[in-house]
Formats: structure tokens, sequence, C-alpha cells
């Protein structure tokens, strides 16, 4: 007796699920990555990947990293295969990945070449948008065969940024200087996925346009732009002045008005599931620098 077709076809799914179907992502560098599995030893070579790794439900799977991988709790216990500026390629070679996520600006050409070398998949993550971190997320669940967790994070990262830029997005327009280091001064153009939780708020990067992606300032060129509002991150190092650079310029609008903002630049600058919860802090300081204008 001959099998319906629809048994045949379900036996035939069966049968490519227990041999592991291949799949095929393409990632930020536009690239196709290729797992004839999924991704069991994963070296993340970047914070954030470590921490998008987690947020796809793989963070048990990360057995090596990078300096600052410092989120969520449990990755402070990976082991350390390098820093931004160099890696143990011994480490990484003992450690046998199947899966190697790399950070296109952050870590070099050198670098990437190197793990590029051992014949490794290699898996370019740059979100330069709120929204590419949960795309990074659902293509990193699928190569680690983790969807049922990688699916919905995404999914609820997607919520939370249409809930902001719903409430935020068409609200009158704030000008910001966003301060990363303060001596000498450096910024953020609109490749980095900061000033696009600053478009999200309703703001405007005054460098934005620049074509470095962290360009150096002058004192000068930020008077004469004269944002609305200065913003920086937290102070770790009490000797770093951070925003307190602009008190003698009481001219300034953001000084005159008692603009100098600050949100954990880990939040805005580390491209990772957390940017859309800083982007929802920024919104809130930048409402708050709207309520402060003269009536």
């Amino acid at each position: 007796m001959r099998a319906p077709a629809s048994w045949l076809a379900a036996l035939l799914l069966v049968t490519a699920a227990g041999a592991g179907a291949a799949v095929t992502v393409v990632d930020d560098a536009g690239r196709q990555v290729t797992l004839q599995q999924p991704a069991k030893r994963i070296i993340s070579m970047a914070p954030h990947a470590t921490e998008l790794l987690f947020a796809a439900g793989g963070g048990a799977r990360v057995v090596g990293a990078m300096n600052y991988s410092d989120y969520p709790e449990a990755a402070k216990a990976i082991p350390l295969v390098g820093s931004n500026s160099q890696i143990d390629m011994e480490r990484v070679l003992a450690l046998k990945p199947d899966l190697i996520v790399v950070w296109h600006t952050g870590n070099t050409a050198r670098q990437i070449a190197q793990v590029e070398s051992l014949g490794v998949p290699v898996f370019h993550s740059e979100p330069r948008r709120l929204g590419q971190v949960a795309d990074n997320i659902e293509r990193l669940g699928q190569l680690l065969g983790t969807g049922e967790v990688a699916g919905p994070a995404a999914g609820a990262l997607r919520t939370k940024l249409a809930g902001l830029e719903a409430r935020y997005g068409k609200r009158s327009p704030v000008t910001v200087f966003y301060q990363i280091w303060d001596q000498p001064l450096y910024t953020l153009n609109d490749a980095q996925i900061a000033s696009d939780a600053i478009r999200v708020c309703g703001g405007r990067n005054v460098f934005g346009g620049l074509k470095v992606v962290a360009p150096q300032v002058s004192t000068e060129a930020v008077l004469a732009a004269d944002p609305e509002a200065v913003l920086a991150g937290k102070r770790y190092d009490p000797a770093n002045p951070g925003l307190k650079v602009w008190a003698p310029y009481k001219s300034m609008t953001a000084v005159k008005r008692g603009n100098l903002v600050t949100v954990d630049g880990e939040l805005l600058t580390r491209p990772g599931p957390r940017t859309v919860e800083g982007a929802g802090l920024l919104c809130e300081a930048l409402e708050a620098v709207r309520q402060r204008r003269p009536k």
C-alpha cells in the first residue's frame, strides 16, 4: 500500500531535522554565513556580540570572549581570548570554535583576517540602527538553532522600539551634542547606533553628518553649533571632568537651560539588546529638555 503524500512529506522533514539541515544567514557585512548544524562552541569578539548571543539563547555556548564582555553577569565567567588590540590565537584554536562573531568597527582588520584564516564560519555583527539589534538576535538564533528564544526576544525589542518612536519620534526636535570624551573632545556621527537613539527620541545629532564615526571636534565648533542639550556617559574616573568642561560657557543654550544630560554610555553606544533601554532613558531626558524651554 502506498503511503499518503502527507506522510512522506512529514517523514522527510523529520529526517532532515535529525540530520541537522544546513542554515544560511546574511551578516551585517552582506556575506552569507552557512552552518551545517547549530553552533555549539562560539567565540565572541566584542562585548555587544556577547550580549547578543545571550539574548539569542546561546550564552552557555560562548566558550571565549573579548575583554569588557561583562554583561549579563554570567558573561564575566567566560574565558578571555584577547583585547581589542591583541588576540591570543593559540587560545582561539584550543577552544575549537564552530562560529566566531566579530565586530567590523571594533575589531582591527588584522584581527578579523586572523580569525577568518582559520576556516571557521565568521558572522560580522554591526548594528547601526536600533532595529538592527533585533535582526542580529534573530539571525544568531538561526545559527544557534535557538529560534524559540531569539524570536520572542527580538519581537519584544521591536515592540519597545515602536512604542518609543510613536511617542517621541515626532516631538519638536532637540539639537544634541554627544560628548564621548572631553580631553580632547570626541563625538559620534550618524553611523553609530547612539545617533539612532537620538533620532528615535526626536533629537538631532549636531555632528551627525561628519564622515568619521568618532570624530574629534573643537570647543569652538560645539559653541558654534549651540546645541540645546549636551549628552555624555556616566563618569567612572573622578579625574574625568565630563560635562563640567562646559560650565564656563554660560551663554551656550545647553548650559543656560541646565541641559547637561547623562545616560550610561554602554546603553547607547554598545550595539546590543540594552540599547532600546538606553534609548528610553534618553527619550525621557530629552523630553525634560523640551519642558525647560522658555514659555
